[in-house]
This record gives structure tokens, C-alpha cells and sequence, in this order.
């Protein structure tokens, strides 16, 4: 296997709860109060919506998707949400430093340092490179065909990292580690807060499904587990599998996704209308330069192993 290339799990589509908008010139989050279901292709600026996008739209009131039947991955609550603290050269595109709040990756002139992570705010060089939270979520929606798939869903609101972290969690405790057994609910919710003026900050939950009981969906996903251990279908070696993949790299962005999250961390002005993975805080500003990162230029930078 080749060495400095994190293996992530294998990604169908995207979920999104925002985009950018070009207003006056200018290139403003705007906030979704639904989901939206993406491929991973592009056309003309905009996103192609996923089939099961129509589907479940269709099915409820307005087409807004404000919750997406859903499963995890992995019984791991890492797996399914990686969390870190991430800032990137706008330059380049090249994750300059990662970090969980105790250790942190830097990237220097002589490779890879590994220094102690304070978090954004007690941190003068995550102050000075815009150093942000960034969660990445990897659930199953049902209807895809695809059993070892996932959508992605891509935040950088402390909301979604958290109420998400803490769901899993509780999940995989009373579960008895059989998380990835249990039908879940991705549901859109919303509150107001002081630094939001007051306004509506949209954010993700994880549930339970309308009309189950935990003790039931846990009887259920026991259930399920013996028949996959009957099968002879391994869960802890996938698991083992997945946690060894990514740590094959020094960073899990790949040289292509970059660009897309140098959109979703720094959105900026004078550029057309596309639309783009956005946090779920409304505190995010435009910047007053927009960099483009030309491809040649990551791989030459990306290719000695940093990824």
C-alpha cells in the first residue's frame, strides 16, 4: 500500500445544509433549513442532486428533508465522526496544522511536527491561519445500493460536531457497542443564541426513529449483529481495517477534496455562484481575496507525502 495517503470510507454522496451565495459582489453563507442530498459532480457551479434526494423530498411537505433515515458505518464512534481542529494555506491549499485539543500535526520547513494543540482560541498561530473545527460524518441513507458506501456530511459548527459527538456516544454505550446495528434518524434542528442575534442557527442531531423505543431498536440491533456473526460478516476486522487506512496518511483531505473545503472554510468574494459544504454557525465572513489553487500546484505539493 502506498504510505502518506489516509484511505477514508468510500463516499456516494453528499448531505448538505448550506451553500454560498453571491450577493452584491460579494460571497455570503447562506443558511438551508433542509437538507439536500448531492452526487459528487458538479455542473455549471451547482451540485447534481442525488436520486434519493427527489425521493425523500417528495415526500414530505414543501420538499424540504428536514430528516433522512439513516445507519452509521461502524460501531466506532471515530470512525463515523472525525473531529478536529484544522487550518489550511490558502495559497496552496496544503493543511498547514491539525489538531484534537491535546496533540497537533504541524506541517514545518523540516516535515511533519508533532506539538501540543490548545484549540483555536488559546493558540496565536491557529488565530493567525484561521484555524477551524472540522467534522466530517459518514452515515448510510436507506435506499442506496451500496452496503460499504456512505453519504458525507461536512460542518464546521461546534452545534452539529457536538450534539453529534455526544449522540454516538450515548449510542454505542447503551448499545452495547453495536451502533452501526441501529436505525437511526439525521434530523435538522434549530435554536437561537446570542452571538446569532437572536436568528435561527441550523445544526445536525442523530435520533432515534419516529415511534421507536430505545429498548426495542437495541433489541433490534442485537438481533442483527448475531446474524451478521452467523454469516460470517466481521465487524471488529473492518473496524480495524477502516482505523489503519486512515491513519496511513498524515491528513485526510485528499488533494482533490482540498479546494472544496478551502471553500467551505474560507468563502470569498467576486467569484460565480457555486454551491459548497457551509458551516452551521451564521459568525462565518466572507474573506476580501479569493485565492484559486491550481491543481498542478497541490499535487506538486501534496505529492511528498503530507496527504
Amino acid at each position: 500500500m502506498i504510505k502518506g495517503l489516509a484511505i477514508t470510507p468510500p463516499v456516494i454522496g453528499r448531505i448538505t445544509i448550506g451553500k454560498l451565495v453571491c450577493k452584491n459582489d460579494k460571497w455570503l453563507p447562506e443558511k438551508d433549513d433542509s437538507f439536500t442530498l448531492t452526487t459528487q459532480v458538479k455542473t455549471r457551479g451547482d451540485w447534481l442532486l442525488h436520486p434519493l434526494h427527489q425521493q425523500y423530498s417528495e415526500a414530505v411537505t414543501n420538499n424540504k428533508i428536514r430528516a433522512i433515515p439513516v445507519r452509521v458505518l461502524f460501531n466506532d464512534t471515530d470512525l463515523n465522526l472525525r473531529a478536529e481542529y484544522s487550518s489550511f494555506d490558502r495559497n496552496t491549499g496544503r493543511p498547514l496544522c491539525v489538531g484534537n485539543g491535546e496533540t497537533a500535526k504541524r506541517v514545518s520547513q523540516d516535515g511533519i511536527e508533532e506539538l501540543a494543540c490548545h484549540g483555536p482560541e488559546r493558540c496565536s498561530f491557529a488565530q493567525q491561519q484561521s484555524c477551524k473545527l472540522y467534522g466530517r460524518l459518514n452515515v448510510q441513507v436507506d435506499g442506496q445500493n451500496d452496503e460499504l458506501g456512505s453519504f458525507i456530511f461536512r460542518t464546521t459548527g461546534y452545534n452539529s460536531v457536538r450534539t453529534l459527538a455526544a449522540r454516538l456516544q450515548y449510542f454505542h454505550a447503551v448499545s452495547g457497542g453495536l451502533t452501526r446495528y441501529l436505525p437511526l434518524m439525521l434530523r435538522l434542528r434549530a435554536k437561537s443564541t446570542t452571538q446569532s442575534y437572536q436568528t435561527p442557527v441550523y445544526y445536525v442531531d442523530l435520533t432515534l426513529r419516529d415511534g421507536d423505543k430505545l429498548a426495542g431498536v437495541v433489541a433490534y440491533a442485537r438481533e442483527l449483529a448475531a446474524i451478521d456473526e452467523e454469516a460470517g460478516v466481521i465487524t471488529e476486522q473492518l473496524e480495524q481495517t477502516a482505523k489503519r487506512l486512515l491513519q496511513n496518511g498524515q491528513f485526510e483531505d485528499s488533494e482533490e477534496e482540498i479546494p472544496l473545503v478551502l471553500e467551505e472554510f474560507y468563502p470569498d468574494e467576486h467569484q460565480p455562484v457555486s454551491t459548497t459544504e457551509q458551516p452551521d454557525s451564521l459568525t462565518v465572513q466572507p474573506s476580501h481575496r479569493r485565492t484559486t489553487v491550481r491543481p498542478s500546484k497541490l499535487t506538486e505539493q501534496l505529492g511528498s507525502g503530507s496527504q
